[in-house]
């Protein structure tokens, strides 16, 4: 049995890791760690029902710990863990022949520093609301929708949005790139000033 009075937060994923591999209930500790970053990044890709994502978020952290012994440690546990999030979610997807909506209306905040973000709008004039952005991002393909997610929202680095897309860190560059191009012209569209 683990004691709980010790300090674990100080450790590194990789160290948590390593002692789940000794103690399968330190396991615990990796999932409060990224329980919520998980739940918010599938509801927010996924639009699904808080039951349907509480289940993906459940079936992340069992297959993650089925898992554990496959996890390969030249990459990041959190990088491992949101690719495992995306597969589920896409498996989801296609279980229920749905396209998501992606994000939700508690995620204002969110929306709005993705349209402030001078990667994607130096000048973006605050006045308009996180509805109208969620529109656009609506509009957007799932890829581009996704990797503005991850990086914007997440605030995943190239390498990282490279891991859990699977995808080559060009591919990456030229996703972000097209996905910020697609969110200007879609503005423009709907008349905010970028």
């Amino acid at each position: 049995m683990i004691n709980i009075q010790e300090d674990y937060s100080s450790k590194k994923d990789e160290e948590l890791v390593e002692l789940t591999l000794q103690n399968p209930e330190t396991y615990y500790f990796l999932m409060k760690r990224y329980e919520d970053r998980i739940a918010r990044y599938i509801f927010r890709i996924s639009g699904v029902s808080k039951e349907d994502g509480e289940d993906l978020v459940q079936d992340v952290f069992l297959s993650a710990y089925k898992n554990i012994n496959d996890f390969d440690r030249r990459l990041k546990f959190s990088s491992w863990l949101y690719r495992i999030a995306h597969n589920k979610t896409i498996s989801f997807w296609r279980k229920m022949k749905i396209r998501p909506p992606m994000i939700g209306s508690e995620d204002d905040e969110l929306l709005k520093t993705i349209a402030s973000s001078e990667d994607i709008a130096k000048d973006l004039d605050h006045k308009y609301t996180a509805a109208e952005i969620k529109k656009i991002l609506d509009r957007l393909d799932e890829k581009y929708r996704e990797v503005l997610v991850l990086k914007f929202i997440e605030s995943k680095d190239y390498q990282e949005i490279s891991d859990i897309l699977e995808k080559p860190l060009g591919t990456v560059g030229t996703l972000i790139s097209r996905a910020k191009e697609k969110f200007r012209k879609l503005s423009i569209k709907k008349g905010l000033k970028l």
